[in-house]
């Protein structure tokens, strides 16, 4: 037990006086998080902006610029020019050109049953998102507009009943998944290159001459670095707190238990890469050829939902994407543990199948 604990204070200290690992380890995914979270966290309102070139100049026409302003979050711009207002659409600045036309007035006060009058609308070709988004607006508010000039009482009308949805922000989907990605990253590349520069300096050839059993050895490896990834996680999370606002809803013991989860699976597989690569120079491509590609198709910057159909099934085996989506079911929907079983079996699959693996890979010399 004395042993144990020697190791595991030594590999702490090693942790705390290279202050290059210190710093990719626990400041470097502090500062992405700041980075994104800034430019991104509240990016989850959509506003629209149109332009209006107002050809009659009346009371009627003023009061339909007026009606748009009320419908929403919408910027309403005024061109004198047509010429001035396409320009703004093709550059988007704006969503759509509303042209009100010169008679718009008299139309309005004209026979009920005539021709009704054409108004146009330029859009942006380009961004049909915004841009059918924009133009159903418009409609919506000259239909009104039509609709109370004609005094039209409709048949049916629809009641809108209002439902309570979360209220998601980009932040809240990110800091679960930089949680995530600090567990994978810190221990298969920290748990591989730490190990083969050991063995390659003859350290775990010295250490398994003596007494010393393996299985303390790992253990002290195990605690150390859930003591780092433990406060890397804290950390994480009190500063987008403070930041950001973000708050867990979840059971806090439920992420431990799948921070300290994630941390064994990510380990089990440093240790398949240590044992694989020749050399500490080899281990950074394994580990790159392996993170690489989970760090942006394991569900941490974009939701596994919008990549495409055929790598879907490829991404759902990932472990660091059952760890992400866990995480972000307990911190922003509060998601019980019972619930999140399947991601948890998953990671013990990948925690029990990379040990055994490593075991039979896994050199000390």
């Amino acid at each position: 037990m004395k042993a144990y604990w020697h190791l595991t204070l030594a590999q702490l200290r090693i942790f705390w006086r290279n202050k290059q690992v210190l710093f990719w380890t626990l400041f470097f995914p502090i500062v992405l998080m700041l980075t994104l979270g800034s430019f991104l966290g509240n990016g989850n309102n959509v506003s629209l902006a149109i332009g209006v070139l107002d050809k009659d100049q009346t009371v009627q026409s003023k009061e339909l610029i007026q009606s748009f302003k009320k419908a929403g979050d919408i910027e309403v711009e005024k061109y004198n020019t047509k010429d001035k207002a396409i320009e703004a659409v093709k550059s988007g600045d704006i969503q759509l050109v509303l042209e009100i036309p010169k008679g718009y007035a008299e139309h309005l006060n004209n026979d009920p049953s005539a021709e009704p009058m054409n108004v146009p609308v330029y859009f942006n070709e380009t961004n049909m998102a915004a841009s059918q988004l924009a133009i159903t607006v418009v409609s919506q508010v000259i239909d009104g507009v039509s609709k109370a000039t004609l005094q039209y009482e409709p048949l049916l009308k629809v009641e809108s009943i209002g439902v309570q949805a979360v209220n998601l922000r980009y932040i809240d989907f990110l800091v679960p998944g930089m949680v995530a990605l600090s567990i994978m990253s810190n221990n298969m590349n920290g748990v591989a290159g730490q190990i083969s520069s050991w063995r390659e300096r003859g350290i775990l050839r010295r250490m398994q001459g003596t007494r010393l059993k393996a299985s303390t050895f790992i253990a002290a490896q195990i605690t150390a670095r859930l003591v780092l990834n433990g406060s890397q996680a804290l950390l994480l999370l009190l500063i987008a707190n403070l930041v950001f606002d973000l708050t867990i809803k979840g059971s806090w013991l439920v992420v431990i238990s799948l921070v300290v989860l994630g941390t064994l699976a990510f380990m089990a597989i440093g240790f398949i890469i240590a044992g694989l690569a020749k050399t500490p120079e080899s281990v950074g491509p394994i580990a790159g050829f392996l993170t690489f590609p989970m760090m942006f198709l394991g569900g941490v910057f974009f939701p596994i939902k919008n990549m495409p159909d055929l790598i879907q099934p490829f991404v759902n085996l990932l472990p660091i994407s059952h760890l992400s989506h866990a995480l972000r079911e307990t911190m922003n929907l509060g998601t019980p543990f019972m619930s999140l079983l399947p991601e948890f079996s998953i990671l013990t699959g990948w925690l029990i199948v990379a040990f055994i693996t490593a075991s039979y890979v896994f050199k000390w010399d």
